[in-house]
């Protein structure tokens, strides 16, 4: 704002004793001092307010008015409530530095100014940082010279004193100004986000963390629907809950001016920009993934498998001078009954996938470089290359690359344990009661020949994940037992058949009394056929769990303290 709005501001009831030729200066703040010397706490551009208690004699105030002329203040109203009428000698001083000098009627008060101040000259900065934010997205969107989401979230900061973070689903830290979220707090507010999301709650939403509040606000992709979560359907809340981006703002915005608002979803929009960009650079690498996928479902030779790794190698993991190894990871998303009609699960897994191996918490820093996940079906694979053992630990590799068992099962490689780490409780939360995210890792191989059994082991050690409670469970190639590693040899309809006469009498029976038989079935397996231990896992007294597994054994015409029929019942289990 400009000094002359001030003197056209009745309510402020400012008169000018000098300096009418400076009244174009412009405002940038207010302060209000009765120091002697105030230049430690001035940056240029203030309107100064004074008591004038600092005055003692002419001499005081053609030293404090040198000190405001050399800060480069945008003027100086001095207060008449202490003195009465301005001194001649600060009137003089002013005239002789340039400074424009006002009168304060004692009967306003400094807080009046100060707040109009504040006020004028904070929107006009919102209506300034709009304008920037608006050019930004213009180069964004034309091409890569807008410099990132980076510099908007500075500007924000700068300018409005605003600190942002750009969060991707599972709170990994995208862009932001200033010092990172403390401690998990990204993946904490990921998952107030993800939760209110799934509720339908109109953005932005509010957490309070650690004592802090923070508004977040939902970025989506440019080229999906920007209505609110109220007006949209459940299937594509589903669809694109589990894979957008989120604005976290430490302010509480409940409070905040339509304009403001405004001002932050044109930097969501800004931001989904950038978003569609690298979604965009991913492109290849998916396709690489998808063709190395086809061509081992399909049984394609081993040489043609291994010349389009040989392809993929350098765009997944550049500067690498030996071949790599290789690792296969599988998820599935999967909703609860009457919530997946019409949803295609793969892409929202693919997306969920990219987004967990590329988390720093889970791989090293030059994963984004790494990632190729393709889709069929309901199902997402990824193809990782690991550089080869002796690149890892100057140790040459001895693996053979034939039994994914035992290639690498101790060596390096990403692992299931750890690749849920950061992401378990904030997309559990965005799976809320009626999705599951399961995910199964193999160990890794050094040749196409190794492929196959890998994309194989990914799969059982998913189906394991599968079998366990939780909304995000993963399972790894160390899992899996010798056993499982040949169910794939068996033929579907055999095993389809062997598992429906050994558990359809169960289900059936379930399905009729709710006596949860399958339930107890599996317990009693995984104890070891202990009484003990199965019923404290139950809460079962153990004359009722061995009413259940004779009403098993009465069902099936098995006997469960028989070996043979234990490793019959865990096998149809499995391939379930």
């Amino acid at each position: 704002m400009r000094l002359r709005a001030l003197l056209e501001t009745d309510a402020l009831g400012l008169r000018l004793l000098g300096g009418e030729d400076e009244l174009d200066r412009t405002v940038r703040g207010v302060m209000t001092t009765d120091l002697r010397d105030p230049s430690r706490y001035l940056s240029g551009g203030e309107l100064v307010l004074t008591g004038l208690a600092w005055r003692r004699d002419a001499a005081d105030c053609e030293r404090f008015v040198r000190i405001l002329a050399g800060a480069g203040v945008a003027g100086l109203a001095a207060g008449e409530a202490e003195l009465g009428a301005i001194p001649d000698d600060l009137v003089e001083a002013c005239s002789r530095h340039h400074l424009p000098l006002f009168a304060v009627h004692e009967s306003v008060a400094f807080a009046t100014i100060t707040e109009h101040v504040v006020r004028q000259v904070s929107g006009e900065r919102a209506g300034d940082l709009a304008a920037v934010v608006d050019r930004h997205r213009r180069l964004m969107t034309s091409g890569p010279t807008g410099g990132g989401p980076e510099v908007v979230l500075d500007l924000l900061g700068s300018d409005l004193d605003l600190h942002a973070w750009v969060l991707s689903p599972t709170g990994r830290r995208i862009a932001g100004a200033g010092a990172p979220l403390p401690g998990d707090r990204g993946a904490l507010l990921a998952g107030e986000h993800l939760a209110a999301t799934r509720t339908g709650r109109r953005g932005p939403h509010r957490a309070v963390i650690g004592g802090t509040t923070y508004s977040l606000f939902p970025i989506r992709n440019t080229g999906r629907t920007t209505a609110p979560a109220t007006a949209r359907d459940t299937r594509d809340v589903r669809e694109t809950v589990l894979s957008d981006w989120l604005l976290a703002v430490e302010a509480d915005a409940g409070d905040w001016p339509a304009a403001r608002l405004d001002l932050l979803q044109g930097v969501t929009q800004l931001i989904a920009v950038e978003r569609d960009r690298r979604d965009a650079a991913r492109t290849v690498r998916r396709r690489l993934a998808q063709e190395v996928l086809e061509l081992v479902q399909t049984g394609a030779p081993p040489a043609e498998i291994a010349a389009r790794l040989r392809v993929a190698a350098p765009v997944l993991l550049p500067g690498l001078g030996s071949a790599p190894h290789w690792q296969v990871v599988v998820a599935r998303v999967e909703w609860g009954e009457g919530g997946a009609a019409g949803l295609d699960a793969g892409p929202v897994a693919q997306s969920l996938l990219e987004e967990i191996l590329v988390d720093p918490a889970t791989s090293g820093p030059d994963t984004a470089d790494r990632i190729a996940v393709a889709h069929t079906g309901d199902e997402a694979i990824a193809l990782v290359p690991l550089p080869a053992a002796a690149d890892l630990d100057g140790a040459p590799a001895e693996s053979t690359g034939e039994d994914p068992a035992e290639d690498g099962a101790t060596g390096p490689g990403l692992h299931a344990e750890v690749l849920l780490t950061a992401v378990q409780n904030p997309l559990s939360a965005g799976l809320a009661d009626d999705g599951r995210l399961t995910l199964g890792v193999s160990a890794p191989v050094h040749s196409a020949e190794g492929l196959r059994g890998a994309l194989e082991e990914a799969r059982h050690a998913r189906r394991v994940a599968a079998a366990r409670p939780g909304r995000v469970c993963a399972a790894g190639h160390h899992e899996l037992a010798s056993h499982v590693l040949l169910l794939p040899f068996v033929p579907d309809d055999v095993r389809r058949a062997f598992t429906a006469r050994l558990l359809d009498p169960l289900r059936d029976y379930d399905r009729r009394h709710r006596a949860e038989l399958i339930p107890t079935l599996e317990a009693f397996l995984d104890s070891d056929g202990s009484w003990t231990r199965c019923a404290s896992r139950l809460h079962l007294h153990v004359n009722t769990l061995r009413y259940r597994i004779g009403r098993i054994e009465q069902l099936t015409g098995r006997d469960l303290s028989r070996l043979e029929d234990k490793l019959d019942f865990f096998l149809a289990l499995r391939m379930s």
